[in-house]
């Protein structure tokens, strides 16, 4: 069914996404701080673009060329060290000239990011993450768990409803967040011990940690009217997405499916590597998926498969539908010939990052290029407009169920 969330939830996650972790990708390294600053200054100067899109590679620093102005972006640095009165760290000086250059850009694509948010933009990136598998809400003074993780090493341990006490020895009432995720996460296969309170006793477990994998797609079905309607909701386009499409996909086709709905609605995009895989499963060689374009050059991307389908699709979309979900709708309109698309105007997010992580812990990442539908239109700053324009039930944001998400309800009336 359809993932519940409330229109605030929805907000804070589009603010989060936007301004701090949105990842259409292109590079992620890490450098020393004297190459920190020649990558960062070679980037606003001359915006030299180089690697193929969301491929994790250095970048060749061998290719950069001095210029004068380095000298006092040192000369800078190294008098504030030798003059100033007060000890300051190395780290604290490069992330703030780090930080004031990515600001200059004028681009609210274009971020640094502190560690902790380097670590959940990492995170999403990824699709993973090292931990015990299980979600919790800070409640009171307590972190109240209120999901397992079925595949996760918590499983059949740790129950929904335990208040964690103490981790690690350490008593965490009060510490919630980054403070608290930093405590419980590690390395795979250490131990971490959890101590919680349950039905007024206190357990106290060693769990071994692992590789948690983010599940990024659900998928479900309706039979209505001998009618078979698979459902596939994408939640973020991460590095494992395509896989879990993929699998889902096919569960669903082993059903006997007569048609499709792809649920793109809160997903803010990702990997463009992803996306293109993804559209791949619909469209054969000859098809342009999208277009990239820098100051310079237009590329075309064209699917990487002669695989196809026909049945019919309804995409479901809102205004929080950006980037690489919004490739993935303006293909299908584009080039499928039973697609209709219902919801609200999509975000408008027509541009490309590029990220670097720096040898401090933080990261970078600023815009290197535009991207184009497959015929070329840019949609940047507009959006998509759905075929069939409906707002969400009201109703839906107190009350998240089928029977209060019209917009689903469409889907299935126009596929039936």
């Amino acid at each position: 069914m359809r993932k519940t969330k409330k229109k605030s939830d929805k907000k804070l996650k589009m603010e989060n996404f936007f301004n701090i972790l949105n990842f259409d990708l292109e590079n992620d390294s890490k450098f020393s701080i004297f190459e920190v600053v020649i990558i960062i200054f070679i980037s606003i100067v001359f915006g030299i673009i180089v690697g193929y899109v969301l491929t994790y590679t250095r970048s060749p620093l061998g290719s950069v060329k001095s210029n004068s102005k380095l000298s006092e972006i040192i000369s800078t640095y190294n008098s504030i060290k030798d003059n100033y009165y007060k000890e300051i760290d190395d780290d604290t000086l490069v992330n703030a000239a780090v930080s004031g250059m990515i600001g200059s850009l004028d681009d609210k694509y274009s971020n640094y990011m502190d560690s902790s948010t380097t670590d959940s933009f990492n995170e999403s990136v990824e699709g993973s993450f090292v931990g015990i598998g299980i979600t919790i809400m800070y409640d009171g003074e307590y972190n109240k768990i209120i999901a397992v993780d079925g595949k996760g090493p918590s499983n059949k341990i740790l129950k929904v409803d335990d208040l964690i006490v103490e981790v690690s020895g350490k008593d965490v009432r009060g510490i919630y967040g980054d403070d608290l995720k930093k405590l419980i996460r590690g390395k795979v296969g250490t131990t971490v011990k959890i101590k919680v309170l349950r039905n007024n006793k206190y357990l106290t477990f060693s769990i071994k940690r692992t590789n948690i994998e983010i599940e990024t797609v659900k998928s479900n079905y309706f039979d209505v009217e001998s009618k078979r309607i698979g459902y596939l909701d994408v939640d973020v386009i991460s590095s494992n997405t395509y896989k879990q499409f993929n699998k889902n996909l096919k569960r669903l086709e082993n059903k006997n499916i007569d048609s499709l709905i792809i649920d793109l609605r809160d997903n803010p995009g990702g990997h463009l590597s992803q996306t293109k895989e993804i559209l791949s499963m619909f469209f054969n060689k000859k098809t342009v998926l999208y277009q990239l374009k820098d100051k310079d050059t237009k590329k075309k991307i064209y699917s990487s498969s002669n695989e196809t389908r026909s049945y019919p699709i309804v995409i479901l979309v809102n205004d929080g539908s950006a980037s690489a979900s919004e490739i993935i709708t303006s293909c299908f309109m584009e080039n499928y010939n039973n697609i209709k698309v219902v919801g609200t105007t999509t975000y408008g997010k027509g541009t490309v990052q590029q990220s670097h992580q720096l040898s401090t812990g933080t990261s970078i990442k600023y815009t290197v290029q535009e991207w184009l539908t497959s015929k070329g239109k840019s949609i940047n700053e507009k959006g998509i407009k759905p075929d069939e324009e409906l707002l969400m039930n009201s109703e839906y944001y107190s009350n998240p169920t089928y029977n209060t998400d019209n917009q689903l309800q469409k889907a299935i009336e126009i596929l039936k």
